[in-house]
């Protein structure tokens, strides 16, 4: 694989592969993965953070080896049963901890069954779990969305060689054997473009390309809230990697913008990217309002609470609600004495983008969790905008 995002996540997945016997070889500029079987007990995987890296390997190992996967604090408190249910109803041995949360205990052994299941929030790990569960199922295996969500696991898998089916909202997988790429290269991660061109769009007379973006139409979401808010942003001419399209996103800075509200069926698509949304709705007039995105009160922070905290150490307006937040614009912002991050990378590079908006540095408390998502973000940014907050691990 070439491109790799080298943050935290990614390095906690390599680790547990690791762990459970697969060969994993950093190459500097490319990281080469070689197949092979799961060690039959592996004792205790650390997933460090990452509650994609634990779903994921609840699905690939459900009935192929035992251990228990682990996290840290943070991913402690993440709700795992969402996954083990319907694992367990494909026949893998699950055992969550008490109120469904890790460590999350597999077991070696059974036959898995296919199964058609409705999931009952828009979850791309989720789904994505039970597809690969259903690589070594007994027939084909379905899953149905309420509303559309990330489809990257069914790309790769197609681009592998497996019989993948989308109808609708609907996904099937035929069980099957993947055939190796040779050589992957991961576009670029629009929910790290996203704060750059956030940052820009609210900054007057500023210029940004961000080149090689993947732009899969279940990642593009906040890209088009940001066009219907009025920012100057446009998509490039599209190519194809593995799959997945590719393209350079433009923006231009000191548009007029207005607040919008997003509507609930694509709050999947921009889940990650809401904190962000809301740092520029500051800016916009009127309001915006975000519906239907309970799922981010179970983020590596509850996002709800913790991005209205941080909209309002601004000076913005915003009001919490059970399943969002409404953001009301035309404050008067003002640089605060620090941000709190509690953990949360998203939190972090949101309050960045209104540091360069109110042109003024400020201190981002607990800054190394950034790394999660986005290593050397600081000097990325710094590059970019200037020193546009200061680190305070």
């Amino acid at each position: 694989m070439m491109g790799l995002n080298r943050g935290d996540d990614t390095l906690a997945t390599m680790r547990a592969l690791r762990a459970l016997g697969i060969a994993v070889d950093d190459e500097g500029a490319t990281v080469r993965v070689s197949g092979g079987n799961f060690a039959a007990d592996a004792g205790t995987i650390d997933c460090g953070n990452s509650g994609t890296t634990m779903r994921l390997l609840m699905g690939i190992l459900a009935g192929r080896t035992s251990c228990a996967l682990d996290g840290d604090a943070s991913l402690r408190r993440r709700p795992m049963e969402r996954v083990a249910a319907p694992l367990r109803s494909m026949g893998a041995e699950i055992a969550t901890a008490a109120g469904g949360v890790p460590p999350v205990n597999m077991r070696l052994g059974g036959d898995l069954r296919a199964i058609d299941y409705a999931l009952p929030v828009a979850s791309a790990q989720v789904k994505s779990a039970i597809l690969l569960a259903g690589l070594r199922a007994n027939a084909v295996t379905t899953v149905r969305s309420p509303y559309a969500s990330r489809d990257h696991t069914e790309r790769m898998l197609a681009s592998m060689g497996v019989s993948v089916r989308v109808d609708g909202l609907a996904t099937s997988i035929q069980p099957g054997v993947l055939h190796a790429i040779e050589l992957l290269e991961v576009p670029g991660d629009p929910s790290a473009a996203v704060f750059f061109l956030i940052a820009a769009a609210a900054k007057p007379r500023a210029k940004m390309l961000a080149r090689d973006v993947c732009v899969n139409p279940t990642r593009t979401g906040a890209f088009e809230i940001m066009r219907s808010m009025g920012a100057r942003l446009a998509v490039g001419a599209e190519s194809l990697r593995h799959g997945e399209p590719v393209a350079a996103i433009s923006i231009e800075g000191g548009a007029g913008l207005h607040g919008v509200e997003i509507p609930h069926e694509i709050v999947p698509s921009l889940i990650d990217e809401i904190p962000a949304l809301c740092a520029l709705a500051t800016l916009a007039e009127g309001e915006f309002i975000v519906r239907g995105a309970a799922e981010l009160r179970v983020k590596e922070s509850d996002r709800i609470e913790s991005t209205a905290r941080m909209l309002r150490a601004f000076g913005a307006e915003a009001i919490e609600t059970d399943d969002g937040i409404i953001v009301r614009g035309g404050a008067t912002l003002r640089a605060p004495a620090a941000i709190d991050t509690n953990g949360d990378h998203r939190i972090g590079m949101s309050a960045a983008a209104l540091a360069v908006a109110i042109g003024a540095p400020i201190e981002i408390r607990d800054s190394a969790c950034i790394d999660t998502s986005f290593p050397d973000f600081a000097t990325h940014w710094t590059a970019a905008f200037g020193m546009a907050y200061v680190d305070s691990y």
